[in-house]
């Protein structure tokens, strides 16, 4: 398991993130690369605990969504399954799982600021941490995307599932776009990549 492991975190992270899947009685699945989701957490039926990661994350995210799993394991485990999956007791559980990697060994410097940030209130997907989302992007493989805020205002722009839409102004933190084939109003986070096509 920490072979694997190594192919998927930063080096000097491996051996806290097997012993803690090892203390909570973890069975990691990584996965194929979903779009909604980088991580899942099952109660499985025999009791057991199953975690599934993306494999196609990189390894400063694959990180932050196994801690981030692990913690929702722990909270149900230590407050009850009433709980809200993101509430203040997975918020403590995440920040206090979290804390012993957030160090200049594991996140490059530029990293560590944003993180210090995020994790006063972490959140349901560091996604919609648009700072952190963007900085963390930069270790991914580069591809042909666009950031949302990238766009200039009126340009077109697909979607994954093939969907096309026009950029409008932007709200209190998202972008307003309108869907070119329903004209329905749809708003998107600034950090959501997009293919621009005019």
């Amino acid at each position: 398991m920490q072979d694997t492991l190594s192919k998927y975190l930063p080096e000097h992270a491996v051996e806290a993130a097997f012993q803690m899947i090892q203390q909570h009685q973890v069975h990691l699945k990584i996965v194929d690369h979903r779009r909604t989701r980088h991580g899942d957490y099952r109660k499985r039926p025999d009791g057991s605990h199953g975690i599934t990661v993306n494999a196609s994350l990189n390894k400063y995210r694959f990180l932050i969504t196994l801690v981030h799993e692990i913690a929702h394991l722990v909270a149900f485990e230590q407050y009850g399954r009433q709980i809200r999956p993101h509430g203040v007791e997975w918020k403590r559980t995440f920040q206090h799982l979290m804390l012993p990697f957030l160090r200049p060994e594991i996140f490059p410097q530029k990293l560590l600021p944003l993180l210090a940030h995020h994790f006063k209130s972490p959140k349901a997907s560091s996604d919609t941490d648009a700072q952190l989302a963007i900085a963390l992007k930069q270790f991914d493989p580069q591809n042909d995307k666009t950031y949302i805020f990238e766009l200039p205002l009126g340009s077109t722009f697909r979607i994954d599932n093939g969907k096309i839409f026009r950029r409008g102004s932007k709200r209190v933190k998202r972008y307003e776009c309108v869907e070119v084939h329903t004209g329905r109003v749809y708003l998107f986070q600034p950090n959501a990549e997009v293919e621009m096509i005019a």
